[in-house]
């Protein structure tokens, strides 16, 4: 039976059908086999139901809105213009702006693909006048992106969370040490990459040119107050602090910067709902395609097939960070995590693991994937964003993928590198 669920979805993949149909029909194979005849195909809708019916969810299209109101207004310009003003003179100090910026707006939008979008639109011509090769430049900006997914907010948290059962507070704040653990790695490349190509640098901005930056970005900087004082300050739980930044971003681009007017927030309300939708479906789907394999024990088939139950608890990280890595060089990320995560929560169990261990590795090697040749999704979302060759953006992203595939080694041999905060934060 597996071999015909996963052959027929290859099949589709391979045709060019979007995931959700090889989900649906590797999902309806297993019902009619398993079950008998169609009639018992009310049970596979209560699935696609259910799978969408965690409360926690409602934040996925909350901060995807979020994330398109400060795209759209001044919100991420003015978090640029205030990195720049500290590092931007410093040798690689645009790279490394860009970097910093990355991490900022990933701190108010939880998604790669905005962040490549909001921040990549106004620095990237700035590189290129400053002496930074192109193929630097995308690599920096396409990798430099996946820093959004681990630092909270994160969507790929929210979808990890909800299928795992696993508390989505402290998933986000283990995200911050990874996150930030990568920026410090980014930078220094940044640095060496300016020196080895003699790159010029920023001219310094004064005191007095921080300050007013300082003052622009007071607004937007409100949002990571939000996000992370709320939830750990006990005001909010993270589905209510979504719905706190979209009215929070409402007021800053609607009321205190006027950028935004009715027909505009309309025009970011479909957009949003469109991505909400193809998300939706996809987690409805996965939800159903999960409890097929459940059922018919396909993850002890695979688990067994590869000796992982011989496996220590380092064996277990390394495998699965390979798994979710290779899926999502293919694979929209979203659809790798609700398939990969149900086939391992057996053997995470049974070793023991951290389930927000796991689930910080599981994000990060979700994000490298995203930005791995040949699929990943942000490398597509860069061609289209920029314009350039598939190959001119791929070209400069070996460094960036061993600089990240070293931080997950890190993370599988010193947790506390992730658990640190939580554990601060979770103190029993």
């Amino acid at each position: 039976m597996s071999t015909m669920i996963f052959g027929t979805m290859i099949v589709l993949l391979l045709l060019g059908f979007p995931m959700m149909i090889p989900l649906l029909a590797g999902s309806l194979i297993g019902f009619v086999m398993i079950f008998g005849g169609i009639d018992q195909l009310g049970t596979m809708v209560q699935q696609i139901l259910g799978g969408i019916r965690p409360a926690s969810l409602i934040a996925v299209p909350m901060f995807i809105f979020a994330a398109d109101i400060m795209t759209r207004g001044q919100s991420a310009s003015r978090l640029i213009d205030l990195v720049m003003a500290f590092v931007g003179h410093l040798k690689g100090g645009l790279a490394v702006s860009t970097a910093a910026a990355c991490t900022l707006f990933g701190a108010v939008s939880g998604s790669t693909q905005a962040t490549v979008v909001a921040v990549g639109g106004p620095l990237r011509p700035r590189m290129l006048n400053a002496g930074y090769k192109d193929n630097f430049v995308l690599a920096l900006i396409v990798n430099a992106s996946d820093i959004a997914f681990l630092i909270p907010p994160s969507i790929g948290m929210i979808i990890y969370g909800v299928v795992s059962g696993t508390s989505i507070a402290e998933l986000f704040i283990a995200g911050i040490g990874p996150g930030l653990l990568i920026l410090v790695l980014f930078s220094i490349y940044s640095y060496i990459y300016a020196v080895r190509h003699n790159v010029p640098t920023e001219p310094k901005s004064t005191w007095g040119d921080r300050g007013r930056a300082v003052q622009r970005a007071l607004w937007p900087l409100g949002f990571p107050v939000i996000i992370v004082g709320g939830i750990y300050g006990g005001i909010f739980s993270p589905t209510e602090a979504a719905a706190a930044c979209v009215l929070y971003a409402l007021i800053l681009e609607m009321v205190v910067f006027r950028e935004m007017n009715v027909k505009q927030l309309y025009a970011t309300a479909k957009s949003t709902g469109l991505i909400t939708a193809v998300v939706f479906i996809l987690v409805g789907a996965g939800a159903a395609f999960s409890y097929v394999i459940s059922f018919a024990q396909i993850p002890q088939e695979v688990l067994g097939a590869i000796g992982i139950d011989q496996m220590g608890p380092y064996g277990v990280l390394a495998t699965i960070s390979i798994a979710f890595f290779i899926g999502c060089m293919f694979v929209d990320p979203i659809v790798v995590i609700l398939i990969f995560v149900p086939i391992f929560a057996p053997v995470v169990d049974a070793v023991g693991l951290d389930p927000v261990h796991v689930g910080i590795i599981i994000t990060l090697q979700v994000a490298i994937g995203s930005a791995t040749p040949p699929f990943g999704c942000d490398i597509f979302t860069a061609i289209a964003v920029f314009r350039r060759p598939y190959w001119e953006v791929i070209k400069g992203t070996p460094p960036f993928i061993l600089i990240l595939l070293c931080v997950s080694v890190a993370l599988i041999l010193f947790p506390q590198i992730a658990l640190f905060l939580r554990d601060l934060a979770f103190a029993k």
